[in-house]
């Protein structure tokens, strides 16, 4: 393998609802509002980018900021009594009727559009309860690597047809290059993100950190929220609902979100409580059911049309973004061949769909590890004992398919590393958690597998260019403030 690692401080899809919720900021929430309206305070986010389409979501609500207030965080975990009016906590934002539109536009001067559309439109939408009045805007028909502006206008239901918009918000995005266009591109990663365990009272230092690097995309690989383990425990689709709201709405991560699309991957903490699997008894998360924390991620993100799916960007990258939960064995299930994370058709789609790829670099972005390694107790990954015959054979099959332009990128660890399985060699970067103070749980550093692992909080950074002629991927291991703590580059053929 071509890799050059250099340490620069070691510290050691059940029904898809095309819905999603965005984060506003407190403060600057709207950028007009006007009394008597709705609002935007969970602001807009723009998702599921690719070269010729993406997904505007946003949600209107009732007033123009998040609820101030004592902020019920952490542990130990509070379970709210039943009938707690939930829209009075610190961080929510009650939702409430309206219509939306949804303009898009190239952001490039007058006269220069060389043919780009001038103007995108999704006229005047209803948002109601039923889907905690979000609503989401897919477009098609968009120009590759070009960048846009978006506007999103609110005013209340019922209305006449004229009658102004009385909220607006604005974010931009750049679509991705057609798949045999060589240019740069650059992305973050990150995960793990409590609430309660944030390192600046208006979010995590990451996402000033991340934007700094002025990324074409971040990836949220999982545990955006944690329903379970984090007080108020989510209970019921109302709470879940909050866990979002309160999030988001975090000034910090709102900012980040108005220039940077994204795409999200659900784990177990936002989906229904830890190592959690379809069917499984709910416990301490009762009332709620899996299929009910299932339905509020596809309400509350840019849902694509099925929870796995590829993205190309250029002739530098294409992206696997695998799903973990839906289609999962019960993790307490025998092992042996019927007993699967991923399911057969995505096996399968995965498996054709690398095959058929040109891309100079090819990334799979899972939830869940499948090199590690992990903690002997734990049973809920392609690293564990648990799921050992399905993991063994997938390692193989990467082995045995594909060369070094291929690696792994995983969320859910609470520890930064780079690993590579002793027999196949595949290589797995784990990109850690949003906090230091989340960081931990480590079985500890193991030569056999690491090249580098770090108990700290923070982020990778990925870019991909051409040094004369010749692909390169260099990726960044980064602390909460940006600052590199381990890199390694790669230079393909």
């Amino acid at each position: 393998m071509s890799f050059r690692p250099r340490v620069r401080c070691r510290s050691a899809f059940g029904a898809v609802v095309l819905l999603a919720l965005v984060g506003g900021a407190a403060g600057t929430a709207a950028v007009k509002a006007q009394a008597g309206g709705v609002f935007l305070a969970s602001g807009v986010r723009v998702g599921e980018v690719g070269v010729d389409s993406a997904i505007v979501w946003t949600r209107t609500t009732a007033e123009p900021l998040r609820r101030a207030g004592r902020e019920i965080s952490g542990r130990p975990v509070v379970t709210l009594a039943p009938g707690t009016d939930v829209s009075s906590l610190e961080g929510a934002v009650p939702g409430a009727p309206g219509e939306v539109r949804v303009v898009l536009r190239p952001a490039v001067p007058a006269g220069d559009a060389n043919g780009i559309p001038a103007r995108r439109i999704r006229g005047w939408r209803s948002t109601g309860a039923e889907r905690d009045f979000t609503h989401q805007a897919t477009f098609d028909g968009l120009t590759p690597n070009t960048r846009y502006l978006v506007t999103v206008e609110a005013r209340p239901a019922g209305g006449n047809a004229e009658a102004p918009a009385t909220a607006v918000e604005t974010a931009t995005f750049r679509t991705a290059p057609a798949a045999d266009q060589r240019l740069p591109v650059r992305f973050a990663a990150m995960t793990c993100q409590y609430y309660g365990r944030r390192d600046r009272p208006d979010g995590f230092q990451i996402y000033p950190s991340m934007a700094a690097g002025r990324p074409d995309f971040y990836l949220s690989i999982g545990d955006n929220v944690y329903y379970d383990n984090e007080s108020p425990r989510a209970t019921s689709v109302e709470l879940a609902r909050y866990h979002w709201q309160r999030m988001f709405t975090l000034p910090a991560i709102a900012s980040f979100l108005r220039s940077v699309p994204g795409y999200w991957l659900k784990d177990d903490h936002d989906l229904l409580l830890n190592d959690s699997w379809p069917a499984i008894e709910p416990g301490i998360s009762a009332p709620m059911t899996f299929e009910e924390g299932l339905a509020v991620f596809v309400e509350q993100m840019p849902a694509p049309e099925r929870p796995y799916r590829t993205v190309r960007w250029g002739k530098g990258v294409q992206l696997w973004l695998v799903e973990g939960r839906d289609f999962r064995s019960p993790n307490d299930m025998p092992d042996g061949p019927g007993k699967t994370i991923w399911g057969t058709e995505q096996w399968r789609w995965l498996r054709d769909s690398l095959l058929a790829s040109d891309a100079d670099w090819k990334i799979l972005i899972s939830p869940t590890p499948i090199v590690g390694p992990d903690r002997t107790n734990k049973a809920d990954n392609h690293a564990n004992a648990a799921f050992s015959h399905e993991g063994d054979a997938i390692r193989e099959w990467f082995r045995a398919n594909l060369d070094d332009s291929f690696l792994v990128i995983v969320g859910d660890r609470h520890w930064q590393y780079h690993s590579a399985h002793p027999e196949t060699g595949l290589d797995e970067f784990s990109v850690g958690p949003a906090s230091d103070a989340h960081a931990g749980g480590t079985p500890g550093e193991d030569p056999e597998y690491h090249r580098f692992h770090r108990v700290g909080g923070g982020f990778l950074s990925v870019d991909v260019d051409w040094v004369d002629e010749q692909p390169r991927i260099v990726l960044r291991h980064r602390d909460v403030s940006r600052r590199v703590v381990y890199e390694v580059e790669r230079l393909g053929s």
